[in-house]
C-alpha cells in the first residue's frame, strides 16, 4: 500500500477527550473516530487491527471444534422475557418499538436467542456435543462510556455456547475451550492470565477471566512466574496450568499460596471471559433433550466471550511507548513500513520500489511512505502507527545499495546490503 493513497488522518496532539494511551495512541493514529458517545467508526489502519484479531480468534474457534454462525443485532424481546433476564438486565440493554409494537432489543449478549435456536432443532442426544459462535457487534447504553473502544457502548465481541449432556461433558468442553482461549492469545502475541472469577448476570457454576496485563490495566492481578511461559509454548497441559495459582484482588487469598510458588502481582485489563452455565436457560426456555434411556433432560449450557474491539485497546496498552504504538507482529496492520526519505533521488526511488516489489511478492503487507514530507515527520508517523518493523532507505547507503531494517520495540537498526544478500534473509522473523 502506498501512503499517499492510504486515508491516514494523523493527529500530532493528543485529544483533549482522550484519557487513556490507548484513546489518546487510536486517534492521533488515524485507527478510529468518534461518532457519539461511545460509538467511533474505524477506518482503514484500524480495522485492518480489528480483521486480524477477529481472524485469530476465529481460527482457533474453528480448531477447537466450534461451528460459525451470525445472530442478528436486533433481538425480540420475548426471548429475554421467557428467560427470566429482561428485567433484570437493567438500563444497559437498549429497547425499542416496532411499528407492530413489538419490543425489541439490540442484543448485549445472545445466550437466549442461541438456546431457542438449539431448542428449535436438536432433539437428540446423538447430535451432541455442539459448540455454537459468532462474530457481531453487540450494544450496551453505558451510563458513562469512556477510554474509547475499552469502554464503547457499540462493541464487537466473539461470543461462542456449548451445548452438552450432562455436566461431566459439559467440564471436558470448557477444558477444551480453556486452552482454545490460551492458544488463541498466545497466537495474538500477548500475555494473558486466567484468573477465577464471578459469574456476573449470566450466571453460572465456573467461570475464568483472561487478563491482558498491562501497567494501565483496570485491575490487581496475583499470579504465578509460569504464566509468563505459556506465550511461547505450543504444548501446554491444561491440568497444570489450571493448577497455577492465579487471581484477581477481590479472590486474592495469600493463605493459599505455599512457599514454592513464585507469584507476582500486575495490572491487567479483561479481555475475556468463560463460563459454565449449567441449566439455566435450559430449564427456564424448555431446552430439553431426548438422553440415551429416552429421558427428556435440560441441556448443559457453557458461554465463551472475547471482547475483539476492546483487545485492540488492550494490545495498545500492553504495547506501546513516548512514541506510538508497538503492535504484534500478529496483528500489525502493516508488518513493514517502508520510509523513502528522498523521493526525488534516483537512486532511494529505485532501491524503494525493489525493496516494495520484493515484500509484496512475498505476501508481506507493507505500508510504503512515498510521501513529500521530511524524514522526521515520517519518522514519526511510522513511530506513531506501530508498524513491527521500519525498513529507511536514505540517499547516502542507497548509493551503496544499502537500506536500514529497524526493530520498532527496542530500536535496534540493522544494514541491509543488498550486494550480498537477498532481502528476505533478512526478514526471518517472519517465519519464526
Amino acid at each position: 500500500m502506498l501512503l499517499s493513497k492510504y486515508f491516514l488522518p494523523i493527529l500530532k496532539e493528543d485529544p483533549s477527550e482522550a484519557q487513556i494511551t490507548s484513546h489518546k495512541l487510536m486517534l492521533r493514529s488515524g485507527m478510529i473516530r468518534q461518532q457519539a458517545a461511545g460509538i467511533y467508526s474505524w477506518l482503514p489502519l484500524g480495522l485492518k487491527v480489528l480483521k486480524n484479531i477477529e481472524n485469530i480468534v476465529r481460527s482457533n474457534m474453528d480448531k477447537a471444534g466450534c461451528l460459525e454462525v451470525l445472530m442478528p443485532c436486533i433481538q425480540p424481546a420475548h426471548l429475554w422475557v421467557e428467560s427470566g433476564r429482561f428485567d433484570n438486565y437493567g438500563k444497559e440493554m437498549l429497547k425499542f418499538q416496532d411499528r407492530h409494537d413489538n419490543t425489541l432489543l439490540f442484543g448485549p449478549t445472545n445466550e437466549d436467542m442461541v438456546t431457542d435456536i438449539f431448542r428449535n432443532n436438536i432433539k437428540s442426544y446423538k447430535d451432541l456435543p455442539k459448540n455454537l459462535y459468532h462474530i457481531q457487534w453487540k450494544f450496551r447504553d453505558e451510563i458513562r462510556p469512556r477510554f474509547g473502544v475499552m469502554r464503547g457502548r457499540e462493541f464487537l465481541m466473539k461470543d461462542a455456547y456449548s451445548f452438552d449432556i450432562d455436566e461431566e461433558s459439559a467440564v471436558k468442553t470448557y477444558n477444551q475451550m480453556y486452552k482454545a482461549y490460551i492458544n488463541t492469545f498466545r497466537d495474538l502475541g500477548v500475555f494473558a492470565v486466567p484468573v477465577i472469577a464471578d459469574n456476573g448476570p449470566i450466571g453460572g457454576k465456573l467461570s475464568h477471566e483472561f487478563h491482558i496485563i498491562a501497567e494501565t490495566g483496570e485491575s490487581n492481578i496475583y499470579y504465578d512466574k509460569r504464566f509468563k511461559t505459556l506465550k511461547d509454548n505450543p504444548d501446554i497441559d491444561i491440568e497444570e496450568i489450571k493448577s497455577w495459582y492465579a487471581a484477581a484482588e477481590e479472590k486474592h487469598d495469600a493463605s493459599k499460596l505455599s512457599s514454592d510458588k513464585e507469584i507476582t502481582s500486575s495490572k491487567g485489563i479483561e479481555v475475556g471471559h468463560i463460563f459454565y452455565i449449567g441449566t439455566k436457560y435450559s430449564v427456564n426456555m424448555n431446552a430439553l433433550i431426548n438422553d440415551e434411556h429416552g429421558k427428556l433432560t435440560p441441556i448443559e449450557m457453557s458461554s465463551y466471550g472475547i471482547g475483539i474491539s476492546r483487545l485492540v485497546a488492550a494490545i495498545i496498552e500492553a504495547n506501546s511507548d513516548a512514541k506510538g504504538i508497538i503492535w504484534p507482529i500478529a496483528v500489525a496492520p502493516f508488518k513493514i513500513s517502508l520510509i523513502n526519505l528522498n523521493i526525488h533521488d534516483s537512486k532511494c526511488l529505485e532501491l524503494a520500489e525493489r525493496v516494495y516489489n520484493e515484500l509484496l511478492a512475498q505476501n508481506i503487507e507493507v505500508l510504503y511512505d512515498d510521501t513529500d514530507v521530511r524524514a522526521g515527520s515520517k519518522f514519526a508517523t511510522h513511530d506513531l502507527i506501530g508498524s513491527p518493523y521500519q525498513i529507511i532507505i536514505g540517499p547516502k547507503k542507497a548509493a551503496n545499495n544499502i537500506v536500514e531494517l529497524k526493530n520498532r520495540k527496542n530500536g535496534e537498526i540493522e544494514d541491509i546490503d543488498l550486494n550480498k544478500r537477498a532481502l528476505n534473509s533478512y526478514l526471518t522473523f517472519f517465519n519464526s
